[in-house]
């Protein structure tokens, strides 16, 4: 596996591939990667010729300093992992190579989509990942960039960024890896302590029935379900539950509103935020 730091070295070898009409396939990541990461660049083996994977913990995408310095960095463990998995190429940039000029946030206009669920509770989250996966995208000029659906309104902010772009990407988004006792895989989960584990595997048990709820019952019925529920448990402390127009991220109240509907949920589990989704 060739690891590059510079943004010229990278460069070059990518304009090396492309003279050879090879296909790059892209994985961005923010590492203390985890088997979810690892789905991702084997589907970018099988799609494309080459698979470059990028470790960059951006610091534009935190609203939060505690939560930035809180992020778990293993670059050693991360880039055995990767080699060991048959990963072509890693980008490990610092701050300073990403951002020559400073960390200033770039702005977007993603209309309403980054304003609800997690912009709402994360303002200018958003701006700060579009940010980062602009340059990124232009560093690596993927012709695939493979992410994971957990971050399903991260996909779709991508995905509008790439058509503002006029960037010939495509954006795959590839299906949520769990844990033998349901959680999403997440990076996040290593900062969970022993009891905080324990209490994360109920988020997507409550998924699942708020689901049946919401099928029998209704979409109120279901919200009032996982309310009542994450209140009970003393170290969980809900953001949001809302069902969605899997298409617009439209909140909906009504299942009549659209057959293609999503529901997503985040919430703190002691001072770990964790998100998931759930088709309906």
């Amino acid at each position: 596996m060739l690891i590059f730091t510079q943004i010229a070295d990278i460069r070059r070898f990518i304009a090396q591939q492309k003279d050879q009409n090879k296909s790059i396939g892209f994985v961005p990541t923010m590492g203390a990667l985890h088997k979810g990461h690892i789905s991702l660049t084997e589907t970018s083996k099988k799609n494309c010729n080459i698979t470059v994977c990028s470790i960059f913990v951006n610091p534009t995408q935190f609203n939060d300093k505690k939560d930035l310095e809180r992020y778990p960095r293993t670059p050693e463990k991360d880039t055995e992992l990767l080699e060991k998995n048959g990963c072509d190429v890693l980008f490990l940039p610092s701050v300073h190579e990403m951002y020559p000029n400073g960390t200033e946030k770039e702005l977007f206009d993603f209309g309403n989509l980054d304003k609800i669920l997690e912009g709402h509770f994360r303002a200018g989250h958003f701006s700060g990942v579009a940010q980062v996966v602009k340059r990124l995208f232009e560093i690596v000029t993927p012709d695939k960039a493979f992410f994971g659906s957990k971050d399903y309104q991260q996909v779709m902010i991508v995905k509008a960024l790439v058509k503002q772009m006029h960037a010939p990407i495509e954006i795959v988004a590839c299906p949520i890896l769990r844990e033998t006792d349901g959680l999403a895989m997440s990076s996040r989960n290593v900062l969970l302590s022993e009891e905080e584990r324990k209490i994360s595997s109920v988020i997507p048990k409550l998924m699942q029935e708020a689901k049946t709820i919401i099928l029998q019952k209704g979409i109120e019925a279901g919200k009032t379900f996982i309310e009542n529920e994450t209140s009970k448990q003393p170290l969980m402390k809900l953001d949001y539950f809302e069902v969605c127009h899997a298409d617009t991220l439209q909140i909906i109240s009504n299942l009549n509103e659209s057959k293609n509907r999503i529901a997503l949920i985040a919430c703190f589990v002691g001072r770990i935020r964790l998100i998931d989704n759930l088709s309906l």
